[in-house]
């Protein structure tokens, strides 16, 4: 199940950066953004959000007052370019405080902050039964067919225009979908590492100097903005 985000910033540059990142990260979902937190409000009334990141320092109302004056269910990051705001925004129990620039690395440790966090809270598997039904594949629609492709046998997937290219141990499936959607689907392990690239970290054989992934003897590019995910391999 995706992680649901939200952004909220008065920076539209701000607003970007956190877009780009929470796109590069395998289970997390962008369903919206705000550049004022009344806006936000509003659409917080009627719909379910699982992460917010919400900027300090904004006019009319900053997000420290939204906070204390907002009865919110989503779990909280900070982002902001005053430090001073940081004592605060914890006594508020955020989940983390990112101060701008907010590197991807930075974001990258916020997530997973996150992620400890709500595991911590999820109760454990009353059986061994309730573990066999982890998901441990997908189907995807291939020239009207129902394919079943293990996440195991997976080793990238490539798009080309509207569609993905899934490249497993055996065979080669096109269906028709965004990579940006695609990358959803997948679990943690599968990274995307370019604007056109996905590949299954499990199966990468080598790191090169070239900026290239070996998965065996293929070789898949590490797009400019995506070398920072790498470090975290």
């Amino acid at each position: 199940m995706s992680i649901r985000c939200m952004v909220v910033d008065d920076e539209p540059l701000a607003i970007k950066v956190l877009e780009n990142h929470i796109m590069k990260v395998p289970g997390l979902e962008l369903v919206a953004t705000f550049d004022n937190p009344i806006s936000a409000g509003h659409f917080l009334q009627n719909t379910s959000i699982d992460l917010l990141f919400l900027d300090i320092q904004m006019p009319v109302v900053n997000g420290i007052d939204f906070i204390k004056n907002t009865r919110l269910e989503p779990k909280i990051i900070v982002t902001t370019a005053y430090r001073e705001y940081a004592l605060e925004g914890y006594e508020l129990d955020i989940i983390d405080y990112l101060l701008k620039p907010i590197s991807f690395i930075r974001f990258y440790k916020s997530i997973n902050k996150y992620k400890a966090l709500n595991a911590a809270m999820q109760p454990a598997f009353n059986s061994a039964s309730e573990m066999d039904n982890t998901l441990d594949h997908i189907f995807v629609n291939s020239n009207k067919r129902m394919i079943r492709i293990a996440f195991n046998d997976l080793l990238y997937v490539d798009s080309i225009k509207d569609y993905v290219r899934i490249h497993t141990v055996s065979e080669t499936i096109i269906t028709k979908d965004k990579i940006s959607s695609f990358v959803q689907k997948l679990p943690q392990n599968f990274l995307r590492i370019h604007r056109s690239y996905i590949i299954n970290t499990k199966k990468i054989t080598s790191l090169t100097s070239k900026d290239v992934v070996l998965l065996g003897g293929m070789e898949i590019p590490i797009g400019a903005s995506y070398k920072e995910i790498i470090k975290l391999l």
